[in-house]
């Protein structure tokens, strides 16, 4: 079996122990990776987790289990897949995080891969995957770290919740919008939708919106259902004001026979477009609020009908 080693690699403005910080929150991924869909650590130990990613490689939607041994005082992490998606037969790793000088750092990310059945051109498949990835995931760690780092004062990545209570099961909330191939006909905000899930669970939704104005926005999400408790997304297609938004849907049964249903979405603004969007004296705090506005708007019309939805069923 022909084994491949590959290696990339970035500096970075920043000192080593922060790079080491974001890489080892994997929570932080989707967020930072522009590949990364969702990220769930599985399992915890000394120095050890095993995690599970959804990501895209070459533009397909993938899910595989990772076990991480992490040692934050040689700023190393190393990875092997343990349960693989095709065309990988075996794929590992290592992050190495080294310090170049207090505020500069070099990261180099390996890898070493095979291919079922060594099939040659699954191994270019590969090979494009993981040198598109790499080389995109190592751009993105630089700009977020330093941007970090240099802590900039307006608040460009920003979070928030809404909340609605349901007198109805969590599970029949869930379904609503787990079926959003059925949101045109359920939601009036919602003018077309295109909905596949050829592996279950891994969802890809393309969507025409409606705004307020009567004007339509098309986003495209890949999206991962977890049991029947939580639906976490990754918009690819964005609009304009937004370079990142991602979020969670969760749903909960209550002690006391109700359940509670929740959207968080978290987002970072594109600072290049709020003049064109909002106008020439638009500030930083107002694009937040309009897009706060827009997204709550349709989300908690969405938690309202899977509540009407919820409440009928029962």
């Amino acid at each position: 079996m022909t084994t491949r080693e590959v290696e990339h690699e970035t500096t970075i403005h920043a000192p080593a122990a922060a790079v080491y910080r974001l890489l080892a929150e994997v929570a932080n991924w989707p967020r930072i990776f522009p590949p990364t869909i969702y990220a769930d650590r599985e399992e915890c130990g000394a120095g050890q987790e095993r995690i599970r990613i959804w990501a895209t490689a070459n533009g397909e939607p993938k899910t595989w289990t990772s076990r991480r041994t992490l040692d934050a005082e040689a700023l190393r992490i190393t990875f092997r897949q343990e349960v693989t998606a095709p065309p990988v037969a075996a794929m590992g790793g290592t992050w190495i995080v080294e310090p170049l000088t207090e505020d500069t750092s070099r990261v180099r990310l390996l890898h070493d891969y095979r291919a079922v059945d060594d099939d040659p051109h699954d191994l270019l498949w590969i090979e494009r995957a993981v040198d598109e990835n790499s080389t995109a995931e190592l751009a993105a760690l630089k700009e977020n770290v330093e941007r970090d780092h240099a802590a900039q004062a307006q608040e460009l990545t920003f979070s928030f919740t809404d909340t609605v209570t349901i007198d109805g099961s969590a599970k029949d909330a869930f379904d609503f919008v787990n079926e959003a191939g059925l949101w045109p006909e359920r939601l009036p905000h919602v003018a077309r939708v295109r909905f596949t899930e050829d592996t279950p669970g891994l969802q890809e939704l393309q969507m025409d919106t409606r705004a307020k104005d009567g004007s339509t926005h098309t986003t495209k999400s890949y999206r991962v259902a977890i049991g029947h408790h939580r639906i976490a997304y990754k918009q690819v297609t964005l609009p304009a004001l937004m370079t990142l938004h991602t979020g969670v849907w969760t749903f909960k049964d209550t002690d006391d026979g109700a359940a509670v249903a929740s959207s968080q979405h978290t987002v970072t603004l594109n600072t290049d477009n709020i003049a064109r969007i909002l106008g020439p004296e638009a500030t930083v705090a107002d694009a937040r609020a309009y897009v706060h506005g827009a997204l709550s708007t349709n989300s908690l019309a969405t938690l309202g009908h899977a509540k009407d939805h919820a409440e009928r069923m029962r």
